[in-house]
């Protein structure tokens, strides 16, 4: 074999910086919303969902990069303001394409009887109309503020609409510092000056204006165009210049301190102080005059190249609200219904069940309940000696957390861990804290130095005069809304050794007991990432020309370094590697001598694609993986993640058969290119039209008109024809 060229692959060149490859996934995102063949209202949902990334974009990343920027380091300093000037330049690429989107999707709207209209363009009965409508309903609300004038300066929220207004005041109602005051005749002697006054927008209030409605049509104006066209009635005296809506967007990465005395109270000051932060972004309507942008700037200490203006509306998240409008129903994706789980089927105890075999749960194709359910169950089980579980994020009326505080007040011992540190819904989860706190539970709030990411359930049961252990292990969150909505797998088991790994990984949350002697999960972070490079090196050292090493994965990101060095030495060794990754991908494929025997694909379709899976062929003995983590440092290094083999056959069987699909999938699915850039991939001549979640879910429905429980070796599913 001929000797291979010594190359330095922690290079930087060989790496795609990471916010550039976040900005490209989220126009992933946004070409679905620009697809003609996507249904109307689905393409409403993804210009909507664009809007929500990059504000948390704007929120954590971008923020971070500013104060990488204001470092005291030259160097660091240096390479933080070229990544915000490449940021920038794509963010408002991207920001364009978006609100072109949304005027040619307003456009089709009307196709299906919805006319978005501007204010400014309707006609005097109409505006007749809304100015009475805005005096009688919107008015009393509304709270002017002098910002220029108003010591301390206001606090404008972040993320909420307001409108600028250039006002012509009188001199004397400077002197008063008010806009209240009794209309007077100026004499020809009166001075007059020019101020910004702010009028936030309610957020209690629907943007969505009716303004009128027929059998064949309605018609809609924005709450935030009918203030503006009326905010003259908020400052008589005044004559009104000029006006624009605009949105901040402040930084929220905070860095949460630990106080073991009162780590609850210290998360939520650190929630609250994000109010307070410095402005990252300011958007505002495209053509806004020039003197209210440049008092914006000055007020909120933000540059030209921080402004981002819209041209089709602010705060596109609105349009998820109109995609449920009644004229749209023939324009969404046909509703598809989870169903049983394929290994729960004819299932008269999940006891017995789960006792002789491993149960595989596919959602969102598949029942989440069976999550509940058994909870609910092991509450009023009196064999049911104790539960413990970890929460990191779960739905706002959680029927998971329900259960926990119904088994807490049967008396059964239960233990929560709730990670207060889940980014953005660290005030949700200190209620639950204080919620299963009031019921009784044990609740702890997580791993000093580390967040707790993992997701796993155990059960301990008395049966038959000694104790069984019941064990669920996922890929996504105890929650049941995004569980009909985010792709994602989970395991049910009895395994003597992965319960007592279970357990051993609650000893570790809950007391002072060191990790030792892991069976078969992995937990720790320094070994989870060595586990990880020590699966990619056995592939290599497997691998040989006749019968090369072959490795597949599926996972929401690929950061980190030391991954993608041990994949880049892999490919130089003849391993060929099938990657398919939803969002973050720094690895570059199809470099020559590096990563030529790389694939990587992603997809983007109606379900948001979560799960996580790894195989290794392993010279013919393959192995399959499920995990919490993905391939990111903060997961390898920061957090409490878990790594749990697959040991059925038949389940591993059914998993390797999911990743067949995903990898094959040519109608929602991207391919990866060296420089970073990705190209939708097509069907190949002669091959069918294979699109994966459509696969999945025409899988289950077929499964669950089988008459009986499965068996465990696993039967592919053909695509059916279409009859249309």
């Amino acid at each position: 074999m001929a000797k291979r060229k010594l190359i330095d692959l922690y290079n930087s060149q060989y790496y795609i910086p990471r916010d550039l490859s976040w900005l490209e996934f989220n126009r992933r995102v946004l070409q679905e919303g620009l697809d003609a063949n996507v249904p109307l209202a689905e393409r409403l949902k993804f210009l909507a969902i664009t809007s929500s990334n990059l504000d948390e974009f704007f929120k954590v990343r971008v923020a971070g990069a500013r104060q990488q920027a204001a470092s005291s380091q030259e160097s660091k300093a240096a390479e933080a303001a070229d990544l915000l000037d490449r940021i920038s330049k794509r963010a408002h690429q991207l920001v364009e394409s978006q609100s072109k989107g949304i005027l040619e999707v307003f456009s089709q709207l009307r196709r299906f009887g919805i006319r978005i209209q501007h204010s400014q363009e309707l006609d005097d009965k109409s505006k007749e109309y809304l100015r009475s409508h805005f005096e009688k309903d919107i008015l009393p609300i509304l709270t002017p503020l002098a910002v220029e004038d108003m010591t301390p300066s206001p606090l404008l929220p972040a993320l909420q609409l307001h409108i600028a207004l250039l006002l012509r005041i009188p001199a004397h109602f400077e002197l008063s510092k008010t806009f209240f005051q009794t209309p007077q005749v100026p004499s020809e002697e009166e001075e007059y000056l020019e101020k910004l006054a702010v009028i936030p927008v309610p957020t209690q209030l629907s943007r969505w204006i009716l303004l009128s409605q027929t059998e064949e049509q309605s018609e809609y104006v924005f709450l935030e165009q009918m203030i503006a066209a009326n905010a003259d009635l908020l400052f008589p005296g005044c004559e009104i210049l000029a006006s624009s809506v605009f949105r901040i967007t402040r930084d929220e990465d905070v860095l949460i301190q630990e106080d073991f005395e009162n780590y609850a109270k210290v998360v939520e000051d650190a929630v609250l102080s994000r109010r307070r932060r410095e402005a990252v972004r300011l958007e505002l309507l495209a053509k806004s005059d020039s003197r209210i942008v440049s008092i914006l700037l000055r007020q909120l200490h933000l540059r030209k190249e921080d402004v981002y203006e819209q041209t089709a509306l602010l705060d596109a998240t609105v349009l998820m609200e109109l995609a449920d409008h009644p004229r749209l129903k023939k324009e969404r994706y046909e509703e598809w219904f989870p169903v049983t789980p394929r290994d729960l089927m004819d299932c008269e105890d999940i006891w017995d069940r789960v006792s002789q075999e491993d149960v595989l749960l596919f959602h969102p194709y598949e029942k989440f309940t069976p999550v509940v359910e058994l909870l609910e169950k092991a509450a009023l089980d009196p064999d049911v000696l104790a539960i413990k579980q970890t929460l990191y994020r779960t739905s706002g009326d959680s029927p998971i957390v329900k259960a926990l505080t119904k088994a807490a007040k049967m008396g059964k011992e239960v233990s929560v861990l709730v990670e207060l540190r889940a980014r953005f819904d660290e005030s949700r989860n200190i209620q639950w804290t204080r919620q299963l706190e009031d019921a009784g539970c044990h609740v702890i709030y997580g791993i000093s130095g580390y967040k707790t990411h993992a997701k796993a359930m155990l059960i301990i049961r008395r049966e038959r005069g000694r104790i069984r252990r019941y064990v669920h292990l996922a890929t996504g969150n105890y929650n049941d809304k995004t569980a009909r909505i985010y792709s994602d797998l989970g395991l049910m088991t009895c395994h003597p050794e992965m319960t007592a790994d279970v357990a051993a990984f609650f000893n570790l949350l809950t007391g002072y007991s060191e990790a030792v002697g892991w069976k078969r999960l992995t937990v720790e972070p320094v070994l989870l990432k060595r586990r990880f490079i020590e699966l990619i090196e056995r592939e290599m050292a497997v691998s040989t020309p006749e019968q090369p090493g072959r490795i597949r994965a599926k996972l929401n990101a690929l950061e980190d370094k030391n991954v993608i060095e041990a994949l880049y030495r892999a490919s130089r060794h003849g391993v060929k590697i099938a990657l398919n990754i939803r969002g973050i991908c720094c690895l570059r494929p199809g470099l020559k001598g590096i990563s030529e025997n790389i694939t990587v694909r992603s997809i983007i379709d109606r379900y948001l694609e979560h799960a996580r899976i790894f195989h290794f062929h392993n010279g013919g003995s393959p192995e399959v993986y499920l995990a919490s983590s993905d391939w990111m440092t903060r997961n390898l290094e920061h957090r409490l993640e878990i790594l749990f083999p697959i040991l059925s056959p038949g389940i591993q069987q059914r998993i390797l058969h999911m990743l067949d699909v995903y990898l094959s999938d040519n109608q929602k699915s991207q391919q990866l290119k060296s420089d970073g850039r990705w190209s939708k991939v097509m069907p190949q001549e002669g091959m069918p039209p294979i699109r994966a979640q459509e696969i999945f879910h025409w899988e289950a429905e077929e499964q669950a008109m089988r008459p009986s429980h499965p068996p465990l070796r696993y039967i592919p599913l053909k695509r059916p024809d279409n009859d249309e």
